[in-house]
């Protein structure tokens, strides 16, 4: 079983020309509404990859927070503990230009009310994995993952976005999912190339530590060595979904005791996948698709 703490917002995507710069407006022909936030969005693609998926966080008393409710649960996620809040459900204002390159603007609202006390203990043991993100407050993630450590189960966080990370946080994790720039944030350094931040990381906290690399793919150093998985090939219509593309089936299969270089496979080609349609949950592939395509990805390759 997956947990996952997190955050939930109405997203609102608007398709420009191009992104505008300081000061300046752009127009467009319209826009869409759909629920996006990291916490969602990786439920909805673990949910989407096959995971019994339960999705905790806090929507508003407002048109919005309904709305997205329904969105989730007919994504597969089980949304019982999914509270309502005085706050209004959290917004994100996404641009997204030809090139598939985005803007974002996001609002928590409500999300700045999720907390570990949401989650009972019931849920958690050696056969759920915890998976986390850094879109509410740190404190509260980082009581969840300890929670869910000392009851035995997995943890995963998806530094993101970047933030600083306690010692603490970091000897609670099993996995760590994060991109160059997060990769730093949790190393605490302004340089380093992915691969030594990942080995540093790992040794450090005794954890695998996964970064993603763009069209370049990702690593995975851990315990038991290291992989390398590149990226499927293709023009991207929105990037916007594929990070939590990755980590969403990353979990799913973790969770599902793959591998740690099957589950890398699998969480690369998705978010490829992610990027060929608008939107941050619309877009994610279902494990079927996963299946049928997974050979148009080169398996990972161990690490030197």
């Amino acid at each position: 079983m997956l947990v996952i703490l997190g955050s939930v917002n109405a997203d609102l995507l608007f398709k420009v020309q191009k992104l505008p710069a300081p000061g300046e407006t752009v127009l467009c022909a319209g826009y869409a509404m759909a629920p996006g936030g990291k916490g969602s969005n990786q439920a909805a693609a673990a949910a989407k990859a096959g995971a019994d998926t339960r999705f905790i966080g806090h929507l508003g008393d407002d048109a919005y927070g309904p709305v997205v409710r329904q969105l989730l649960v007919d994504a597969g996620i089980d949304c019982e503990r999914l509270a309502v809040s005085k706050r209004p459900t959290a917004i994100a204002v996404i641009g997204v230009d030809e090139a598939g390159e985005n803007a974002i603007i996001v609002a928590s609202g409500a999300n700045l009310d999720t907390a570990s006390d949401q989650v009972p203990d019931d849920l958690l043991g050696p056969l759920t994995t915890v998976l986390c993100q850094n879109e509410i407050r740190m404190a509260e993630t980082a009581a969840i993952l300890a929670r869910g450590k000392a009851a035995g189960g997995r943890t995963i966080l998806n530094l993101a976005p970047a933030g600083p990370l306690g010692a603490e946080v970091l000897g609670s994790l099993d996995v760590l999912v994060v991109n160059e720039i997060e990769a730093r944030m949790a190393a605490g350094t302004d340089t380093g190339e992915p691969l030594d931040l990942a080995r540093r990381l790992a040794r450090a906290h005794d954890l695998t530590c996964v970064v993603t690399l763009g069209a370049q793919g990702a690593v995975a150093v851990g315990p038991d060595g290291g992989w390398r998985v590149g990226s499927l090939a293709i023009e991207p219509v929105d990037t916007t979904g594929a990070g939590d593309a990755f980590v969403g089936v990353l979990a799913a299969a973790l969770d599902a005791e793959k591998p740690m270089a099957e589950a890398l496979h699998r969480a690369s080609l998705a978010a490829g996948l992610a990027c060929l349609a608008m939107g941050a949950q619309s877009s994610q592939p279902r494990a079927a698709e996963i299946d049928a395509r997974l050979h148009e990805l080169a398996a990972p390759v161990p690490l030197d």
